[in-house]
C-alpha cells in the first residue's frame, strides 16, 4: 500500500503557551479508514483541521501526496486543497441555494474567481454532480433549497460536495454529532462504501466508540493532544479504552460512559 499521508511530531500550541497538540505522529494509506477518538478538547479537530491547513500547526512535518503541507504558499495550498474534501459537523452549506448549488461549490477550487462568483460550471461537472447525488440517494431532492432537508439529507449534501472535488482524502470532522442513529447510520455506510469502492481515504473524528469500531480499518486514540492508542479496531479493550477517555471510562453514566454506547 501507498503511503498518503503522515504526520511527524506535529504540534499545535496556542497563543498562551496551551499545547493542543503534542508531538503526533502516524501514517495513513491510500483507501484506508480511519478514526480519530478521544474525549472533547483532546484536540481531535485541531488535529483535522492541520492537516489541510485550515490551522497552521506550531511545529513538526506533514506531508500528503509527497508534498509538505506546512511549506505550501497560498496557491499551492490552494491546489492541494482541492484533493482533500472536508466534511463538518454543522454541514456548511448555503441555506437559500439548491442541493446542486452547494455540490458545485466543491468544484470553486479549481476556478478564477471570476468563473466561481459566476457560478460557471460546464456540462461535465453537472453532470459529475448529479451522478454523485444519485450514489447518494438525493437524486429527488436536487432542485430543493437546503434548508428544506433534514440533517442526514443536508450532510449527504456536504459528502456530496467534498466528492466533486475528485478527492484522494476525505476530512471528517464529527459528521454525526448532530444526527439520529438511523441517519448517522447512513452517513458511516455511504462513508464507508466511498472508501472501499472509489478508494479515497477516510480520517473521521467520532464520538461514538461503538461506530468507530464497527466501521474503521484503524484507530487513532487521542488524549490531552498526545495519540495514546494507534491500531485495529480489535486492539481497543477496556484498558485502552480508559487510557484514552480517564480510568472512569465505562464506570459512569453521562457523556464518558455513553461513549461505548453512543
Amino acid at each position: 500500500m501507498t503511503t498518503l499521508l503522515e504526520c511527524k511530531h506535529v504540534s499545535k500550541k496556542y497563543g498562551h503557551g496551551t499545547k493542543a497538540l503534542s508531538e503526533v505522529s502516524f501514517a495513513v494509506q491510500e483507501g484506508e479508514f480511519v478514526s480519530i477518538i478521544g474525549p472533547s478538547g483532546a484536540g481531535k479537530s485541531t488535529l483535522l483541521r492541520c492537516i489541510n491547513r485550515m490551522i497552521d500547526a506550531s511545529s513538526g512535518e506533514i506531508i500528503f501526496d509527497g508534498a509538505n503541507v506546512l511549506d505550501l504558499r497560498k496557491k499551492e495550498l490552494k491546489k492541494l486543497r482541492t484533493r482533500i474534501g472536508m466534511i463538518f459537523q454543522h454541514y456548511n452549506l448555503v441555506n437559500r441555494l439548491s442541493v446542486i448549488e452547494n455540490v458545485l461549490h466543491g468544484r470553486l477550487g479549481y476556478k478564477s474567481t471570476l468563473a466561481g462568483v459566476l457560478g460557471l460550471y460546464t456540462e461535465e461537472e453537472k453532470q459529475q454532480a448529479y451522478s454523485i447525488l444519485q450514489i447518494l440517494g438525493l437524486e429527488d431532492h436536487i432542485y430543493k433549497r437546503c434548508d428544506q432537508l433534514s440533517g442526514g439529507q443536508k450532510q449527504r449534501v456536504g459528502i456530496a460536495r467534498a466528492l466533486v472535488q475528485n478527492p484522494k482524502m476525505l476530512l471528517c470532522d464529527e459528521p454525526i454529532a448532530s444526527l439520529d442513529p438511523n441517519a448517522s447510520r447512513v452517513i458511516m455506510e455511504h462513508l464507508k462504501n466511498i472508501s472501499s469502492t472509489m478508494g479515497i481515504t477516510v480520517i473521521i473524528n467520532l464520538h461514538q466508540v461503538d461506530v468507530a469500531l464497527k466501521y474503521s480499518d484503524r484507530i487513532i486514540g487521542v488524549n490531552k493532544g498526545r495519540v495514546v492508542y494507534d491500531g485495529t479496531p480489535d486492539g481497543v479493550k477496556t484498558y485502552e479504552l480508559q487510557s484514552i477517555y480517564g480510568p472512569d471510562f465505562g464506570k459512569t453514566t453521562g457523556e464518558q460512559g455513553g461513549q461505548h454506547a453512543g
